[in-house]
Parts: structure tokens; C-alpha cells; sequence
């Protein structure tokens, strides 16, 4: 067995473990299992490994309170609970499908802006109306998930910790451009009633509108964000979500070597380029973008290399690049197997 040299070193240290390079970590857990070696050698060799110990979660002292939040929470702790999982992953689907339908040239509103005494500009609305159905469906959603988020608030045993869960986060984060959307589209009616408020220049009238949109084309983007509701009822977006946070080191050297990689690919290709008269590459910044995408094997072709040297270069580039970038994958799908294993022992 690869594992019994790292097995018997265990005994011989007084309780030393080291997994051998050559040993997956899930063959590695199996193994400790199989010697016996107990609880503590396995908690210690999850720790060296970076794996960051899970702690127990908490529930209300309070009857109701905690058959509410096993409602909201466990979705396999009942029947009802089930129930209730699925309509509000039937709710995030259903809103998730509005803002992408909502994008679409046929249902999106729009204005005529007067930019000359001859011309005109035609600019997308992004102020919704209070009567639009897409809207409406918005509406019902947002009461769906305020509702979720207030009653689990009430019945989770520590309300502190609640605003710290990173779901949770992500719940606030997910209705506040409804609100913010809201309070825009009461503003626009106030202004169709007209009102009476101060003059403003044409000029500060096109500066405010220019922001406004901008500020609402970045809080409906947050919008998206609502898609990660879905990894409260998925085991396998939260097995996705250990592993990523269990690797953060291997993440960060993945980025440390594209980041090296980029500096020295465009860097070498702007200089093999730089007799070629119809070069795509005028500096090294402008290389940035041709060497992510040669690096990442995507390959858009929008910027290529035209000299012989270059083409040799770009080569040379994409094959060191390819191999520099594929040496942390392992310790990640290593990872992955790791805390899919465990779940699916634990569902077992």
C-alpha cells in the first residue's frame, strides 16, 4: 500500500502524519480510516492540510423558534422544509429568467433625448414602469425572499452571527436594487405630475440623467447576483464553495504565475513584433489582452501575431504558459474529490 511508509512514520514519530505526494488526500482519508489511527490524527492531518474545521451550527432554544428555522434552513429536515426549498428555488429561477428576458430589444423602453436643434438621440429607459409586468413579477419575487429573509432573521439563535453568514449577505445584497429601483420609479412619477422644482441648465439636466442611468445599470447588475441564492440548496455548489475556499493558496499561485505569464509573453511578443509594420501589439499593455487569452487556450484571434518571430514567440508562449498553468489544477480537483467524498459519506 503507497500509504503504509506515511502510516508507520505516524507510530514511529509519536504521531507525525505527512500524506506522500504520490497519495490523492481523499485515498489518504481512506486510509487513516482503514489503520484506526482515531478522530485526532485525522482532525490534525485536515488542519495540515489546510482544511479549515467545520463547526457545529447552532439552534434556537425555543420550540417554535427552531421548528421555524429548521423550516427555512434544513431543507432535509422535513417534508414542509422541502416544500418550501423548492418554491424559493422555483423563485430565484423565475427571477433570475425575468432579468435576462428583460434585456431583450423588444421589451425594453425607450427615450428621445434632443441633442441638437436638427438631431436626436434615442437612449434605453432604465427606470422601469410601476405597470410593466416584468416589474410586477420583480415585485412578487422581492416579496418572496423579504418574507424569507425576515422570518429567518427572527428565528435564528444568533442574531449576530446571521449578518456575518456570507448567504445572508448575499440575501440583503440580492433585494436592495429592487428598492433603490423603487424609489427611482417614485421619483419619475413625481416628476410626471409635474411638480414644481428649481430650474436646471440642459446642460446639468444630461449630466444627471448620464449618472442616474449609470448608477442603475450597476444596481441592477447586482441583480445577478441572486443566482447564488441557489447554493442554499444545492450540495453541489457548496462542495464547489469549500473547495474554493479550502485552495485560496492555490488559487493565489494560479494568479501569481498568469500574472508572470502575462508580463513576460507580451512583453516578449511586442519586441519580436516590433519590425512588423501592420503589428496588432503597439505597446506592451495592449499585448496584456492577447497574452490572457493565449495563456487561458480561448484563443479569440482578434490580435495575432503577423512576423515570423512573433508567431514563434506566441508558440513558444502558449505551450510554456499552458504547462505553468496547469501544475496547481491538481491540488484543486484533489480538493474537490476530497469534500465530495465527504459528503456523499456523510449522506450515506
Amino acid at each position: 500500500r503507497p500509504s503504509f511508509d506515511a502510516i508507520l512514520y505516524y507510530y514511529q514519530s509519536g504521531g507525525r502524519l505527512r500524506r506522500p505526494v504520490n497519495v490523492p488526500l481523499d485515498v489518504f482519508s481512506e486510509e487513516i480510516k482503514f489503520y484506526e489511527l482515531g478522530d485526532q490524527a485525522t482532525n490534525k492531518f485536515r488542519e495540515d492540510e489546510g482544511f479549515i474545521k467545520e463547526e457545529e451550527k447552532p439552534l434556537p432554544s425555543n420550540e417554535r423558534q427552531r421548528k421555524i428555522w429548521l423550516l427555512f434552513e434544513y431543507p432535509e429536515s422535513s417534508q414542509a422544509a422541502r416544500v418550501v426549498a423548492i418554491i424559493s428555488v422555483f423563485v430565484i429561477l423565475l427571477s433570475i429568467v425575468i432579468f435576462c428576458l428583460e434585456t431583450l430589444p423588444e421589451f425594453k423602453h425607450y427615450k428621445v433625448f434632443n441633442t441638437t436643434t436638427n438631431g436626436t438621440k434615442i437612449e434605453e429607459d432604465e427606470v422601469p414602469d410601476i405597470t410593466d409586468p416584468f416589474f410586477l413579477i420583480e415585485t412578487l419575487c422581492i416579496i418572496w425572499f423579504t418574507f424569507e429573509l425576515i422570518v429567518r432573521f427572527l428565528a435564528c439563535p444568533n442574531k449576530f452571527n446571521f449578518f456575518r453568514d456570507v448567504m445572508n449577505i448575499i440575501d440583503i445584497i440580492a433585494i436592495i436594487p429592487y428598492f433603490i429601483t423603487l424609489a427611482t420609479v417614485v421619483a419619475e412619477e413625481e416628476d410626471t405630475l409635474n411638480l414644481p422644482r428649481a430650474p436646471v441648465s440642459p446642460q446639468d439636466k444630461s449630466t444627471n440623467q448620464a449618472m442616474s442611468l449609470a448608477i442603475l445599470r450597476v444596481i441592477r447588475l447586482v441583480r445577478v447576483f441572486r443566482i447564488f441564492k441557489l447554493s442554499r440548496h444545492s450540495k453541489g455548489l457548496q462542495i464547489l464553495g469549500r473547495t474554493l475556499k479550502a485552495s485560496m493558496r492555490e488559487l493565489g499561485l494560479l494568479i501569481f504565475f498568469l500574472f508572470i505569464g502575462v508580463v513576460l509573453s507580451s512583453s516578449a511578443v511586442y519586441f519580436a513584433e516590433a519590425g512588423s509594420e501592420n503589428s496588432f501589439f503597439k505597446s506592451i499593455p495592449d499585448a496584456f489582452w492577447w497574452a490572457v487569452v493565449t495563456m487561458t487556450t480561448v484563443g479569440y484571434g482578434d490580435m495575432t501575431p503577423v512576423g515570423v518571430w512573433g508567431k514563434i514567440v506566441g508558440s513558444l508562449c502558449a505551450i510554456a504558459d499552458v504547462l505553468t498553468i496547469a501544475l496547481p489544477v491538481p491540488v484543486i480537483v484533489s480538493n474537490f474529490n476530497y469534500f465530495y467524498h465527504r459528503e456523499t459519506d456523510q449522506e450515506e
